[in-house]
């Protein structure tokens, strides 16, 4: 199991996807969010018949429900999404599910302020960074709820 680098406390997962960004010009960063929209995952059929009203994320242009699922101490996000109205969104998600799922809360809570500024830098798209941003405050929040609830039970 991978632990986070001491020096900037961010995981390493998070971390290449941010080296691997910083590293890119505009055109291979377009090129590489339309390949990564293409990698959701679909949600679940288990989570079809969920209520999912309050996995909304509001602030985003296009409607984005997000399901969290703690496995094992471990965190698993899923996405409802029209991913052909929303590319970029589903980009970011699959970049995002692909460092976090299948790790513990404390992977996500690494996400850095500036994961989404430094996906979207050069590519021309900050009408979408609220909303995305919104999107990692809400993937935060998942990941603090789960937190205390194994701390909790740790403590019984």
């Amino acid at each position: 199991m991978e632990s986070a680098p001491v020096s900037s406390g961010i995981p390493p997962s998070i971390e290449r996807v941010l080296r691997l960004f910083r590293s890119m010009g505009r055109e291979e960063k377009m090129q590489s969010l339309v390949q990564y929209s293409k990698k959701l995952e679909p949600l679940p059929e288990r989570f079809k018949d969920l209520d999912r009203g309050s996995f909304n994320v509001p602030e985003c242009q296009t409607r984005v429900d997000i399901i969290p699922e703690v496995r094992d101490g471990k965190m698993y996000f899923y996405a409802d999404l029209n991913v052909r109205e929303s590319p970029t969104i589903a980009a970011v998600l699959a970049i995002i599910f692909g460092a976090v799922n299948g790790q513990p809360p404390s992977t996500t809570l690494g996400i850095p302020g500036d994961f989404v500024s430094t996906l979207m830098e050069s590519i021309g798209l900050a009408a979408r960074e609220p909303g995305l941003n919104a999107m990692i405050t809400r993937l935060k929040r998942y990941a603090r709820e789960a937190e205390n609830k194994t701390n909790h039970r740790e403590t019984k």
